[in-house]
């Protein structure tokens, strides 16, 4: 079973779930308790139908396919955050792009505390993102790469879903912190990809704390 408290993600969206499931409980019972008993039953039965309706409706889900572009040049659509600079993302779109011309769009989610996005203040959140990013696209223009970006949605399947409708990749790479460290490993964000977009996914690791330690010998 997963632990729902394991990211600040997670903890935040049970707390909400937690205060909308008690909240009319305990409003009723203060009234009543048998109100109270009543809306238990009322709001368990709910729950428990909609978790056999929804396991029942599980199908497959379809792929989508990115729009056509004229032939030439091969695109690249990246996907990253705080390992948008790092040197393992860079070495994987020089091998991808070598021998041919290539256009790079490089999408920088603005992830944001829940807090923060709940209160619709992002504009830190995405100060940072482009400051990152700047620094990825000056690194990738210097290997030669037709390379421009953009901050995009806190959600990285939406911020892709946003760059498809401008930009026809011929593959996606997503860019992440090892496992352990990277929240979309932890919700399976390469996995949903790959089975929600009808073109190759690429999952490149950084390591950014292995890159900040000192050569040895």
């Amino acid at each position: 079973m997963r632990n729902p408290f394991r990211t600040e993600d997670a903890a935040f969206r049970f707390l909400l779930l937690a205060i909308a499931y008690f909240a009319p409980i305990a409003i009723a019972g203060v009234i009543n308790k048998w109100a109270g008993l009543a809306v238990f039953l009322l709001e368990t039965g709910a729950v428990v139908a909609w978790w056999l309706t929804t396991r029942d409706a599980q199908e497959a889900p379809v792929k989508r396919s990115p729009p056509p572009h004229a032939p030439g040049a091969r695109r690249i659509l990246v996907v990253a955050n705080e390992t948008v600079g790092g040197g393992e993302l860079l070495a994987e779109l020089e091998q991808l792009s070598r021998g041919q011309k290539t256009e790079v769009l490089v999408v920088t989610p603005a992830l944001n505390s829940p807090l923060r996005h709940w209160v619709s203040d992002e504009d830190e959140a995405r100060a940072a993102a482009a400051e990152r990013l700047d620094a990825s696209l000056a690194a990738m223009r210097a290997a030669g790469m037709d390379a421009r970006g953009a901050v995009g949605d806190s959600d990285p399947l939406q911020a892709i879903d946003d760059a498809l409708r401008t930009f026809a990749p011929d593959e996606i790479v997503i860019s992440t912190h090892p496992e352990g460290r990277s929240h979309w490993l932890e919700r399976g964000l390469v996995g949903a990809a790959r089975e929600r977009y009808d073109c190759p996914v690429t999952h490149v690791v950084v390591d950014l704390d292995a890159a900040s330690l000192p050569a040895s010998g």
